[in-house]
């Protein structure tokens, strides 16, 4: 579909959407996201000329169908993909890319850190995928050095970040903002530092004592950037790991310094979001939000979960599905999901399906509460098919209507029953919507009520 809007960009020093906006340009991916967000293009275009809106879109990626992330769009999920040095391989990967596009997911991390030729695996990944994909360099600069974290130089990194550019990657999570003077500050954490991302970043500044390269070269990853269209996702190396770390000093030094990476992008007209906790109570998450807001000048805030607590292994879909639906609601734009396996081991095909469920449901009850135009109409309609015993309707409306139609007929699995008017809850004698509120009933009843109301006043 965009093979021939990105032809007409090719070969310009800049062909970012917030270059584009900030001319004042409607591009086509910006009408495109107009309408599938039921939104006036003028609108996506002066949300994203001010970067509180981002449409990943690079110019080497013409299978994607373009989507925005922010506070004035509905509420996104992401999934998380990738090899791992003990399984997959290049067709397992593109059959989960399928599944969690079948699911709901909204962008798709390629998370690989071994396994097969991560460059062939991150390609075949963006041929077939329509949404944006998005990735982590720094996994792929570890694996080239065998894991020697002192081997890596500055250059390594660059290497790496442009050729995922070239390969057509959307969006790459940038750890720039964990600094060596902040190092100090996860003294008193439980869980110290718990990204691997930041953690590769950790180890290289203890070992050689120089500032974090991906800081230092932060210009020189901006370039790159402009060339294909990558937008930020700056990575929050020091998110907490447990609700124990959240909200300290570690985690809220960095974010001041990822407001200042936004802010020099957008000099560049590069697209931003930022990446958040992690773990989080609830009667912090609110605070966290609107703390990311302040700090980072409005960007899209993207958070991992965040789980709410920690005593629930094998269960943290639902741990986190609490913290995302909450942080959905005071204006996170996009939610990555949390597979019940969190913390336990990789993923297969049903926890990706199980952690899409939970963040889907999160994201939609976000955009409920926020009285998004439109967000309640599929809910409505369901409750009025559900009123109406049309279980067929249900099943279809159902955000999973696999599961929905698995479920009912696990007891009453006859065509026969798909008109009935009841369920194996209730059966035949016990359910109350059998009772038809009609409005001739209802009238009558009104009017026997004003009587009775009648007489009690006269007496």
């Amino acid at each position: 579909m965009r093979t021939e809007w990105i032809a007409q960009r090719r070969g310009q020093s800049n062909v970012t959407q917030m270059h584009y906006a900030r001319q004042g340009k409607i591009t086509e991916e910006m009408d495109y996201v107009a309408s599938r967000e039921n939104l006036s293009p003028e609108l996506i275009r002066d949300e994203v000329a001010r970067g509180r809106m981002i449409i990943p879109a690079n110019i080497n990626h013409p299978s994607l169908e373009p989507m925005a992330i922010g506070v004035a769009s509905k509420c996104k999920v992401n999934a998380n993909i990738g090899a791992s040095p003990n399984s997959s391989n290049i067709d397992e990967e593109v059959d989960k890319l399928k599944l969690a596009v079948k699911y709901g997911a909204d962008t798709v991390m390629d998370l690989s850190t071994g396994g097969g030729n991560l460059d062939e695996i991150r390609s075949a990944i963006v041929n077939a995928s329509t949404v944006p994909i998005g990735t982590v360099p720094v996994y792929q600069a570890l694996e080239s050095v065998h894991g020697n974290v002192e081997h890596l130089t500055p250059d390594d990194f660059l290497h790496v970040i442009e050729k995922h550019a070239q390969q057509g990657v959307d969006y790459m999570t940038i750890h720039a903002g964990i600094l060596m003077e902040y190092l100090p500050l996860v003294k008193g954490r439980i869980t110290g530092i718990v990204s691997r991302g930041g953690g590769t970043l950790a180890k290289w500044m203890l070992h050689h004592h120089k500032q974090n390269p991906l800081y230092t070269h932060f210009d020189e990853i901006i370039e790159i950037f402009k060339k294909y269209d990558v937008s930020f996702s700056l990575g929050d190396s020091l998110r907490p790991g447990c609700t124990h770390d959240a909200s300290d000093e570690a985690q809220l030094s960095e974010l001041k310094t990822l407001g200042e990476l936004t802010r020099r992008a957008w000099e560049h007209d590069v697209q931003v979001m930022v990446e958040g906790p992690g773990h989080v109570p609830m009667d912090q998450i609110e605070y966290n939000v609107k703390k990311q807001m302040e700090e980072c000048s409005e960007a899209p805030f993207y958070v991992l979960g965040p789980l709410v607590t920690d005593f629930a292994p094998g269960y943290d879909h639902i741990t986190s599905a609490i913290g995302a639906a909450m942080a959905g609601w005071h204006g996170t734009a996009m939610l990555c999901y949390v597979t019940p396996k969190e913390h336990l081991g990789l993923p297969n095909a049903e926890d990706v399906r199980e952690g899409l469920m939970a963040y889907k449901i999160a994201a939609h009850a976000a955009d409920i509460a926020r009285h998004r135009q439109g967000a309640r109409d599929r809910d409505d309609e369901l409750s009025e098919a559900r009123y109406n015993f049309d279980w067929n309707r249900q099943f279809e409306l159902s955000l999973d209507p696999e599961r929905a139609r698995e479920y009912h007929d696990e007891t009453l699995p006859a065509d026969i029953y798909k008109s009935a008017e009841f369920c194996s809850m209730c059966g035949p004698k016990f359910c109350p919507m059998q009772v038809k509120m009609d409005s001739d009933a209802l009238s009558e009843l009104e009017k026997y009520l004003a009587q009775e109301q009648e007489t009690v006043n006269q007496a």
